[in-house]
């Protein structure tokens, strides 16, 4: 899915993703960012030719609803988003992006509302936050059948093995050390 790439770089600030664009990286994930910013971002990506997420949830100015979604698809273009929102999952794959849903694995509950949820948009991937439950990246990638990528609390090198080791596919990670 990522082409062999295991750790996908995640930007925080307008410097790491200056630093993502001059590094040997494909994927790059935007965390925060407003919308302003978004369409030139993901112009600088395209440039460098950077495969650029965009966690749409954490765009400030854009709300969660089918008008911000299909702006951000048909307008921004990005290679995929990354959302817990249902309709904007269901919207980036109406437009061919790559959908990731983003799972928090908060308690019980949580995690069989988000199963409910891959069911209905059939996401590309599943991003598992906290990243750093080997059993449950394995229990997630077994119950929907979706790449893993794993997220949220990795701090070290054996974290990102850990991790892998466990099933995921990737892991993102704000933690330049580990962009290495």
């Amino acid at each position: 899915m990522f082409n062999q790439q295991t750790t996908l770089p995640a930007a925080r600030h307008m410097k790491d993703i200056e630093k993502i664009m001059i590094s040997d990286y494909e994927y790059i994930v935007l965390l925060n960012s407003r919308v302003a910013q978004l369409k030139s971002i993901t112009q600088m990506a395209r440039e460098k030719h950077k495969k650029l997420l965009v966690h749409a949830d954490l765009v400030q100015g854009l709300t969660g609803d089918e008008f911000a979604a299909q702006m951000l698809c048909q307008q921004i273009r990005p290679h995929g988003i990354i959302s817990t929102r249902k309709q904007m999952l269901l919207t980036a794959k109406k437009h061919n992006l790559l959908a990731v849903q983003r799972l928090f694995l908060l308690d019980s509950l949580a995690l069989e509302t988000s199963y409910r949820l891959v069911s209905e948009v059939e996401p590309d991937a599943i991003e598992v936050l906290p990243g750093v439950i080997p059993k449950m990246i394995e229990e997630v990638r077994e119950e929907t059948k979706k790449p893993v990528i794993a997220g949220g609390l990795i701090r070290e090198k054996s974290d990102v093995d850990t991790a892998l080791e466990a099933g995921a596919q990737a892991v993102t990670t704000t933690r330049m050390e580990l962009w290495r």
